[in-house]
């Protein structure tokens, strides 16, 4: 009895069959290839229970790559959003309050057509400058930044005494804005240093043109604090808030990561145990007869029921192996199976299947463990796949006596996988087709 127990029940991952206690083997023919090759059974990897590649990166950490690119697109999101903020606000302050004033003190000026042409040069520059930061790529932000510095000391030079501290002036109120422009997604310590120049060209053209008076360097200090500090709070709150969501993104993919881990992991649980109590289910009705004296162990109908059931078991421990191919490899586990209660079997593969979910595989495989169960004589297994579609098939002789518990009889399937099963008194012929 316990010899052919030992013939039908699994050993130790691939154990080894037959009298000499080696490793049984599976010949595979690539057709496609015109080559033969022997696959003698390997040690099955530690089994990793599936869907957790979907929650976790190499060696079993988190998919730290998957929660930087979302929060990378939080912040960028964010990010971008403040940019359009601070573009509309300097186009729109250089537009319709700088322009208007121009226009209106234009005769008051002392060089108009400069501080016009200054004008011109700041929006048209600021334009471009507000599209390239649109799409990624800004401008040098240092060239800029002399550029406006350049136009700050013109400006200041061609507006006049009479229209040092008003509107017409426009760098006191524009310029800023359009350093921040130049300065975006760098430290605000550039940004400082630009507003300290700008005030020490101002500072020079008030004293140039006289305005050394009280009220007028209490003006001027008024005029540096209330057309700094705003452009410099957008600048600061802008990368505040996206450093900020960036920060909070980051929590929130992680801990999705880690759930989804975790739900994967007690989906796999629940899904292990479902299978192995009905697998085991089985192999233990069968050892229960045989301990009880109600089964023979030299009745073929009971080594077929044991065969049956450590196939299944060991297409189960197959399952969860790590392993390039776990399509071929679960079909390996139920060939040896097979062999080693003395039945030849051959299997043949032409390409490399796609990977497959274990619902398609466990749907691919399972009928040909109760067909092998029931094989004499000999038996073929071919697998054929391609990028999209995977057929495994079948063919043994045929024998009197009920046909195994596979398929029916005939065309059948689930809408994922096909299978056809026929018999003509020579042979029986089992196919499961799956196509993307």
């Amino acid at each position: 009895m316990s010899a052919d127990l030992n013939a039908a029940l699994p050993g130790p991952a691939y154990g080894g069959g037959g009298a000499s206690g080696a490793p049984p083997t599976v010949v595979a023919t690539d057709t496609a290839a015109g080559s033969t090759a022997a696959y003698p059974p390997t040690a099955a990897a530690a089994p990793a229970p599936a869907g957790l590649s979907a929650a976790r990166g190499p060696g079993g950490a988190p998919a730290v790559d998957e929660v930087r690119r979302a929060a990378a697109a939080v912040a960028h999101a964010s990010d971008r959003g403040a940019r359009i903020v601070s573009i509309v606000i300097a186009l729109a302050w250089h537009s319709a309050i700088a322009l208007p004033a121009v226009l209106a003190a234009r005769s008051e000026l002392a060089a108009p057509t400069v501080v016009l042409a200054a004008w011109v040069l700041v929006a048209v520059t600021g334009l471009l400058a507000g599209v390239r930061l649109l799409r990624g790529s800004p401008l040098p932000a240092w060239p800029l930044a002399g550029l406006l510095l350049v136009v700050d000391g013109t400006v200041f030079a061609a507006a006049g005494e009479s229209q040092l501290f008003t509107a017409a002036n426009w760098v006191w109120g524009t310029l800023a804005w359009f350093f921040v422009l130049a300065l975006w997604g760098r430290r605000v310590v550039g940004l400082l240093a630009l507003l300290v120049a700008h005030s020490l060209i101002a500072l020079v053209a008030v004293i140039g043109h006289g305005a050394t008076a009280s009220a007028d360097l209490a003006r001027f200090a008024m005029y540096v604090y209330g057309t700094s500090s705003l452009p410099v709070a957008v600048f600061v709150g802008g990368a505040a808030i996206a450093a900020l969501a960036r920060e909070r993104a980051a929590t929130a993919a992680a801990s999705h990561a880690v759930a989804a881990e975790r739900d994967a992991a007690e989906q796999a649980r629940r899904d292990r145990r479902d299978r192995l109590a009905l697998v085991s289910g089985t192999a233990e009705t069968v050892l229960a007869e045989l301990a009880d004296g109600r089964a023979d162990p030299t009745d073929p109908e009971v080594q077929r029921r044991a065969m049956l059931a450590a196939a299944r078991l060991r297409r189960l421990i197959a399952e969860s192996d790590d392993v390039p191919d776990p399509l071929l490899h679960e079909l390996r586990a139920a060939a040896d199976v097979a062999e080693r209660t003395g039945l030849p079997i051959e299997l043949v593969t032409v390409g490399t299947p796609p990977p497959l979910p274990v619902s398609i595989r466990r749907r691919l495989a399972d009928p040909f463990a109760a067909l092998l169960a029931d094989a004499r004589g000999w038996a073929r297994l071919t697998v054929v796949a391609g990028p999209d579609e995977v057929v495994v098939s079948l063919v043994t002789p045929d024998r009197d006596g009920p046909d195994a518990t596979g398929p029916p009889a005939g065309p059948g399937g689930d809408g994922q996988v096909q299978w056809v099963y026929e018999r003509d008194g020579e042979i029986r012929w089992a196919q499961t087709r799956w196509r993307r």
